[in-house]
């Protein structure tokens, strides 16, 4: 349909309406994730194979093609879901086009071959709702992304898409928005967890003139793309989440500060925006009231500690992205000294749900502290990684094993960090905590943005602390000593203690930094930094004294404090060992006992992931 303007309610609701009456020929829809991981497995090329074969069968009229966003099962990627039957194939190649839309138009059995299948039993399991990764999440946020092009308004609309922006314009006071968001209890998705309707209120009771709103998708974590997997699926849900929090704190110009790095994010956002601005739902005079709000998108340059708020405004207002102090508020003078409510995307997109289904809707799910539902990027050492949506409060175990299947390779759980690179490392004693923000940060980590990383056993805990404050050493802006000089000397500490040189008072070094940098650093960076060694100290401490005391790396990661031999009445001389040898160490005959060359070998392990004999030893 054209991009007429929407000149009123009535208007939008009367669109819907002929959006679905069109639609509803179409017997069924074969959803593809084009997402930017899913284009790196195949995802563009399987849509348009699709869209070749229902062209050649002649069923344009009957079943459609769509290209989505993320549908989460990223293990199982390139995906086909067929709608409105459920049926969901894996591992999907342009090949199998011409079998599922057979398959599809007939209403037959589903092509059983790219079924997923039950771990135990072998038997095939059509339906999305039916396999374990979907069966135990509850998909508030990402079910639509299954249901519309990121590209086209129309979907989202056909969806219900900007219907609360007209039951605020229409029927509720700036006053009345922000008691719902209050009383639903939404919290900052972005880690800090601060209440919503708070920071809102804080915002509006300021009497200075303009304020701004800021949608925060400087998503910089390491393995985490919950973010930018909304942005890319639905970008009309987190413009309209910001429209109506404008409307709620007298807003009339907001930002979107995304990171450079997320190409296929900003191109998405930017038609998004422009197709807003053509429906009359973003500008002047929308939907006929008097209300105008205008957004500009500003790319971010990669610097991790643009995603705190104060950096993030520097950012925006052209200076290099240093935080401030925070005992003067954003809400108060924020972006270009002027009050400013910034919140995440996943925070942007919960307030159409609360709008439209009622505060009393939202507060049902999740725990009373923590309401909602959550998205979190499952990574690491785990059978089924994707994106996975829970309510708040379930607990660790259920989703790593419920959702994700356990630990690959049947290796035994050593941890799990969440809450990013300035998260806690949590061990198999706290699996069984719920997830929420007050029980995170009780035990050391927090929620963060939504990463969870899982280890096995062959993860050093040492040397996982030592990874990510290298990461936030080099990531930190170096405006505050404590900052600037702890991480430094943490990373120095640690360093040492991998190559087996150091000793007990190193530890106690490493929680007087800790103590410095949670007391004194000027933004959350610096004071979450001791997160990783802390709580690796605290849950893992005999790690750290076995590389202390034994020069012994327990994992057989450190390099310096691992040697690799090989037992002569295991091995059978089947060469895979030397074939993998980067340095040429291991020598022997074929089909006798080999031997391992110590001034060669460069202790990478390659020889040991190769035997299948158990031969290789580390120790």
């Amino acid at each position: 349909m054209g991009k007429t303007r929407v000149r009123d309610a009535g208007d939008l609701d009367a669109l819907r309406r002929a959006l679905l009456r069109q639609r509803a020929a179409v017997r069924r829809t074969i959803a593809i994730s084009t997402r930017s991981g899913c284009c790196g497995s195949g995802g563009a090329a399987l849509f348009r194979a699709f869209q070749r074969e229902v062209k050649k069968r002649g069923l344009a009229g009957k079943i459609a093609v769509r290209q989505t966003g993320c549908h989460g099962f990223c293990e199982k990627e390139p995906t086909a879901l067929v709608l409105p039957d459920g049926v969901l194939y894996l591992k999907v190649s342009p090949a199998d086009a011409g079998d599922i839309v057979a398959a599809a138009a007939s209403g037959k059995t589903p092509v059983e071959r790219l079924l997923y299948r039950d771990p135990e039993t072998g038997a095939a399991v059509a339906h999305e709702k039916e396999i374990p990764f979907y069966a135990q999440q509850q998909r508030t946020l990402l079910d639509a992304n299954r249901l519309v092009d990121p590209m086209d308004i129309d979907d989202y609309i056909a969806i219900g898409g900007y219907a609360g922006l007209a039951k605020v314009l229409t029927g509720m006071s700036p006053q009345d928005v922000i008691e719902s968001v209050t009383r639903a209890g939404l919290r900052g998705r972005g880690g800090g967890g601060f209440p919503t309707g708070r920071k809102w209120q804080l915002c509006r009771n300021c009497q200075s003139l303009p304020r701004y709103v800021i949608c925060n998708a400087d998503e910089g974590d390491p393995g985490a793309y919950m973010d930018r997997s909304l942005l890319e699926g639905n970008p009309h849900l987190i413009l309209e989440g910001m429209l109506i929090g404008a409307y709620a704190v007298g807003s009339s110009q907001g930002f979107v500060y995304v990171r450079n790095e997320y190409p296929l994010a900003l191109k998405h956002l930017t038609v998004a925006l422009k197709q807003a601005q053509e429906r009359g739902l973003v500008g002047e005079g929308i939907l006929g009231t008097d209300f105008a709000f205008t957004v500009d998108v500003m790319r971010g340059g990669g610097a991790f500690v643009c995603g705190e708020s104060t950096a993030l405004m520097a950012s925006l207002e052209g200076r290099a992205g240093e935080p401030r102090a925070k005992y003067v508020h954003t809400v108060e003078k924020g972006l270009y000294g002027q009050p400013t409510v910034l919140n995440n995307v996943e925070t942007w997109a919960n307030v159409p749900l609360i709008i439209n289904k009622g505060w009393q809707w939202y507060a049902q799910t999740g725990s009373k502290a923590s309401p909602g539902t959550k998205i979190f990027s499952l990574v690491g050492k785990v059978n089924t990684t994707g994106l996975v949506e829970v309510p708040l409060g379930m607990t660790l175990r259920q989703i790593i094993f419920g959702i994700g299947g356990g630990i690959r390779g049947h290796k035994r759980f050593k941890a799990v960090q969440t809450g990013g690179p300035s998260g806690g490392c949590l061990p198999e004693q706290c699996l069984d905590l719920p997830v929420d923000f007050d029980t995170l940060t009780e035990s050391g980590s927090m929620m963060g943005s939504g990463g969870m990383i899982v280890m096995d056993e062959d993860t050093c805990m040492v040397d996982v602390a030592r990874y990510f404050v290298r990461f936030l050493q080099e990531e930190s802006c170096g405006k505050c000593v404590p900052c600037r000089e702890g991480l430094r000397a943490m990373e120095e500490v640690l360093t040492r203690i991998t190559a087996g040189n150091g000793t007990e008072e190193d530890l106690r070094s490493l929680e007087d930094l800790s103590a410095l940098m949670k007391d004194a650093s000027l933004c959350a960076l610096g004071t979450m930094a001791p997160n990783p060694v802390l709580t690796t100290m605290r849950y893992f401490g005999d790690e750290y004294l076995a590389h202390i005391r034994e020069k012994r790396c327990p994992a057989g990661v450190c390099r310096d404090l691992v040697q690799y031999e090989i037992d002569a009445a295991a091995c059978t001389g089947c060469t895979a060992c030397s074939r993998v040898c980067p340095s040429h160490a291991i020598q022997g005959e074929k089909k006798k006992p080999h031997v391992i060359l110590q001034d060669r070998c460069l202790k990478c392990g390659a020889c040991f992931r190769a035997c299948r004999f158990g031969a290789v030893k580390r120790g």
